[in-house]
Order: structure tokens, then C-alpha cells, then sequence
């Protein structure tokens, strides 16, 4: 009798879920309804099919429960029975099935007007690419991918000149305009997903594969990846953007063409000694930092990392907290590069110093530590050397007292939390998987014999 009252019980607290709980599919923001509709068809035949067996093998139990003054009836086969329950399953599986394949054949059928935009996945960062004035995009080629060239642009073929590359996880789309979005891997398996548009799809190392949907609703959508991408998986969001046209048309014309890149000067070491002058008075003369005006050492950094940085200090993403004193000091620095030719010569100029000695200010266990950096070699390297393609700095050579205020300030929120640091939300993240402050010493006192 307890097993009969529990299924009896099972039935309708999964009914009273159903009906109360406050979790259901995202408000739609796509053409897709008849992605929802079928879902929901799926949804009530199973939930019958459910609600029935449950309570039939309840009614079954009770009716037949032991008696000892009756003798079962053995019966090995029902013809009958087996027919009506074949009938039954088949047509069940049909009405499921059907709706499912007449979807699929729209989702694979592109619109003849769609525009074309690509999506590169990469451990662990979305990028986007748009066909120029000329409606095309140019040929791709992973063995073309550099620190200059990351979305691998074919040089041997002028019609991405004009492609628009957007390196960056904000995807934006006009409202009301079917897109054939084309998928494309540069390392791994991952999965575009946008739950509010009811599309989602591989992307295949070597293949590109596709989605096609027409936004009907501005707003901010997220984008996820859902393929177990490597260890940082879960830090591999995105936005899309759905605009009306003019905001649309705005924002494209900020972006910059692959010509453009490709003509924008590499910086002058020369020039940037100059300009470097006023950063020495607390980095040092060579770049070697200094403890005493909490000044982290430059030498060991790339210069594209030293170009991000000073660009989120003077775009008010770094060094806006008023937690993070050391931050706002540095902001006011960064403003007096006037532009981004003299970001770039600065960068260019500390490339070409030497780095300094490994000096330890933190006691920590080397071994512990080691088991610690398993995460953090994903993105930085086994060496901790750092890695362009993932944007991660070197952090072998780096003054520990300085990685430790970060990664505390990555773990308070203070540093990591403004929209626009997308690298930095995955820190916060990484970060705050550290336990505690001695875990963090055994950590760098690893990263400190690197």
C-alpha cells in the first residue's frame, strides 16, 4: 500500500510542478514559435503517457497485491493487447516525431534574403564577421591565424578586404531581418546557443555549420556555448544585441574593416620611449616595478596585453571601482596617451625591455601551488608564458604581491565587474574557485619557480 500512495503522490507532485513552478522556456525573440510549439507538444504527450503508466502500475499494484486464497492466471501472451499497445506507441511516437521533422526541414532551409554573418568560437571568447559593401565574405583558413591575423583572413583573397571583424562577445542584429548565421571552430567543439531565439548548433574543428533565425524583439540576449569546451567552459558567454535598423547601421559603422586593421602602423619603440618617461617614475626605468609605489613589473608583459590594459583604464572599465585604490591612481596615467598610435609605441617600447629576476615576497607550499595552477595553465600556458589566442597573460616573472591583490580584487568583484572587461568576467569566475588567502600563496609560490 506505501508503494501505491508514493506513485499516486509522485503523479501529482509532478502535475502541481508543472502547473506552479515558476521556471519555464525564456520569453521567445525569434521566428522560431513553432520550435516551442513542438516542444510543448513533446511535453503533453509524455506528460499523459507518464501520468498514465504511474497510475496504472498503482491501480495494477493494489488490485493484484498479495492474497493467499487466490491464484494468479498465467498468461504468456495477449495478441490483443500487444496490437492495441503498438497501435498506440506508434501513433504517440508519430505525432511526436512529425511536427519535429516539418521544423527541421524550415531550420535547414535558409530564407533566399537572409544576411550572412559568421561566428568563431575559441576557447573560451566568441568573434563575429560581416560581409563588406561588396555582400561577401572573404575565404578563411586556420593556417593563416596569428596574433595579427585571428580570424585567419585568406591574404590571397581581396574580397575580405572589407570584411568587418568584430573581436569582440557582443554580436549585434537588426530586428525583423532573417540572418543565416555561419559557425566556425578555431580549436575545439563548441555549441552557439541563444535560449530567447530557439536555435542552437556545433560548431565542428574544419566544418562550418549554420543557423538561421529573424530577431523580432529588441533587447540583450545571452549566448552560451553549450559544449563541454575545455576547463573554462562555463566562461564562454556572449551577448547578442538586437537593434532597430539605425541603431543597427550606427554601430556597423564603427567597426573596423580587415583593411583597416591591417593598416594600422605597428608601434614605434622610439616614439614610446619618450612617451614612456612619466610611467617610469613609478614602473621603474626598466619596466622592473616597484613595491614601494605598488607598481607591478611591465618587462614581463606582451604588448598587446600592456594596449588592452591602458585601454581599460582610460575607457573607465579598469581603475573605476573606488575599492580599487591602486587602480584609480593608474587611470589619470593612462589618459595622457592621447591616442591609440601612442598606446601602441609605449606597448612597443616596453616589449623591448628585459625582465627582471623572480624575487619572492610570499611563502606558500610549491607543491599544493602546482595542483593549483592546473586551472590557470588552461588559459596562461604551462609555463605560465601566456597565450595570445586566449588573451591570457604571461604571469611567469610577475611581482606575486601584485598577482595576489588582483586575483583578491578579481574574487571581491573589484576588479573584473564592469560590462565591458569580457576576459575579466571569466577571472572573476576562475578567481573565486580559489579557497582561501594561503591557497592563493601556494599558488604564486609556484608561479614564482616558472
Amino acid at each position: 500500500m506505501k508503494l501505491v500512495i508514493a506513485l499516486v503522490l509522485l503523479v501529482l507532485g509532478s502535475l502541481l510542478f508543472h502547473w506552479w513552478s515558476p521556471w519555464w522556456m525564456t520569453p521567445i525573440a525569434s521566428n522560431w514559435v513553432a520550435i516551442d510549439d513542438t516542444i510543448e507538444l513533446t511535453l503533453y504527450i509524455t506528460g499523459v503517457v507518464f501520468v498514465a503508466v504511474n497510475l496504472f502500475m498503482a491501480w495494477a499494484i493494489f488490485r493484484y497485491r498479495f492474497d493467499p486464497s487466490r491464484r494468479s492466471h498465467y498468461e504468456p501472451e495477449n495478441k490483443k493487447l500487444e496490437i492495441w499497445l503498438t497501435v498506440i506507441t506508434s501513433v504517440g511516437v508519430a505525432v511526436m516525431l512529425a511536427p519535429g521533422l516539418i521544423v527541421w526541414a524550415d531550420f535547414v532551409n535558409v530564407p533566399e534574403d537572409a544576411d550572412e554573418v559568421e561566428v568563431v568560437g575559441a576557447q573560451w571568447q566568441w568573434s563575429y564577421r560581416f560581409p563588406g559593401a561588396d555582400g561577401i565574405l572573404g575565404q578563411v583558413d586556420s593556417r593563416f591565424i596569428s596574433s595579427d591575423n585571428p580570424f585567419g583572413m585568406s591574404p590571397n583573397d581581396e574580397a575580405g578586404n572589407d570584411d568587418v571583424l568584430i573581436s569582440s562577445n557582443e554580436l549585434h542584429l537588426p530586428i525583423d531581418r532573417p540572418v543565416k548565421l555561419l559557425l566556425r571552430s578555431n580549436d575545439v567543439l563548441h555549441d552557439f546557443a541563444v535560449p530567447q531565439f530557439r536555435v542552437k548548433m556545433d560548431l565542428v574543428p574544419g566544418m562550418v555549420t549554420y543557423v538561421w533565425l529573424t530577431p523580432t524583439r529588441t533587447g540583450k540576449f545571452d549566448i552560451l556555448c553549450m559544449e563541454l569546451c575545455g576547463i573554462a567552459h562555463y566562461t564562454m558567454r556572449g551577448h547578442v544585441v538586437v537593434d532597430e535598423q539605425e541603431d543597427f547601421d550606427q554601430w556597423m559603422s564603427q567597426q573596423q574593416t580587415w583593411n583597416e586593421i591591417q593598416s594600422i602602423p605597428p608601434g614605434d619603440p622610439i616614439a614610446g620611449k619618450a612617451s614612456y618617461a612619466t610611467c617610469a617614475a613609478c614602473h621603474g626605468q626598466q619596466g622592473e616595478g616597484n613595491l614601494a609605489m605598488n607598481s607591478p613589473n611591465l618587462a614581463i608583459l606582451q604588448p598587446w596585453y600592456i594596449t588592452r590594459q591602458i585601454n581599460h583604464f582610460k575607457d573607465g572599465i579598469r581603475g573605476a571601482n573606488q575599492a580599487d585604490e591602486f587602480g584609480r591612481q593608474m587611470a589619470p596615467m593612462a589618459n595622457m596617451l592621447m591616442d591609440e598610435s601612442a598606446i601602441r609605441n609605449v606597448a612597443a617600447y616596453i616589449g623591448t625591455l628585459d625582465p627582471p629576476a623572480t624575487v619572492s615576497t610570499l611563502d606558500g607550499d610549491v607543491e599544493k601551488g602546482a595542483y593549483f595552477y592546473n586551472s590557470c595553465g588552461a588559459c596562461h600556458g604551462a609555463k605560465a608564458q601566456g597565450n595570445y589566442a586566449l588573451q591570457a597573460p604571461r604571469l611567469a616573472g610577475q611581482d606575486d604581491w601584485y598577482l595576489k591583490r588582483q586575483l583578491k580584487n578579481f574574487r571581491l568583484g573589484v576588479r573584473g565587474a564592469n560590462e565591458g572587461d569580457t576576459y575579466g568576467h571569466q577571472m572573476v569566475l576562475m578567481a573565486r574557485s580559489i579557497q582561501n588567502d594561503q591557497s592563493i600563496n601556494d599558488l604564486l609560490a609556484y608561479v614564482n619557480t616558472l
